[in-house]
């Protein structure tokens, strides 16, 4: 082999080990949100918890709008200090928000299929999983379900595209990611998707309910007894030692 080849070589291996290197980097760890009132609730009786792997689920389908100047300006409602944090604290508070709009739709349940008639149209629809979605929202919004495959399976059965807790979660944040970012309007709007996001009526009262403990970096008082130091991991172990919710 001639130097010039040898040279040429020895710089390919080091390029491929110095990627190799670089892409097994590890990736900086999602913080878990804090327990939303309900997440209490349903631990101290026996029940499953949020699950702090859907945090993580959240965290990384954030697009970086949503983590920039650009979110909706009523997000201080909830989180005052968010355009001073740091990205990994915003990330957090979405993860929460998240959890409390679960607890407020559908009891943090993701096998949650109900069953109504809307009013406008007066058509039959059925609402499911966490965040209460549609299949309509495949089209939609893009999300990650299948009625051909689904249509076979029972309406509460946990196999089910929709009920997927990553895909009903990761669904959620383009919805909310449309309206605010897209559409460029309010995080709480009357023409919000989800009616626990409209103002004034009985669902967003019980949303705003779960949203009174958020991460304390947000810098949020409020007169909330729960302990903010507190994890929905810590939670769960609590409540189930030794045993991870599905």
């Amino acid at each position: 082999m001639s130097m010039s080849a040898l040279k040429t070589s020895l710089f390919i291996g080091s390029l491929v080990l110095f990627i190799g290197r670089a892409t097994t980097a590890p990736a900086q760890a999602a913080k878990p949100a804090p327990p939303t009132p309900i997440d209490l609730k349903k631990a101290e009786l026996g029940g499953t918890p949020w699950n702090p792997q859907w945090d993580q689920i959240i965290e990384k389908a954030l697009p970086p709008e949503m983590l920039s100047s650009q979110a909706p300006k009523d997000v201080r409602r909830f989180c005052p200090r968010f355009y001073e944090m740091d990205t990994a604290d915003k990330r957090t508070f979405w993860a929460y928000f998240f959890q409390a709009l679960a607890g407020a739709e559908a009891g943090l349940n993701p096998n949650t299929s109900v069953r109504h008639t809307e009013p406008e149209v007066g058509l039959a629809k059925r609402s499911e999983g966490l965040l209460q979605l549609a299949y309509a929202d495949q089209k939609r919004y893009g999300c990650d379900f299948n009625w051909q495959v689904d249509r076979v399976l029972k309406a509460n059965d946990p196999a089910k595209t929709i009920l997927q807790p990553k895909n009903n979660l990761e669904c959620g944040v383009k919805i909310l990611f449309h309206q605010t970012i897209v559409q460029h309007k309010p995080l709480l709007t009357r023409s919000s998707y989800w009616s626990t996001l409209r103002p004034g009526g009985p669902s967003y009262r019980v949303f705003a309910k779960q949203m009174t403990n958020p991460p304390s970096a947000c810098g949020l008082s409020t007169k909330s007894k729960i302990n903010k130091s507190t994890t929905t991991k810590s939670v769960q172990d609590a409540a189930k030692p030794g045993e991870t919710p599905k």
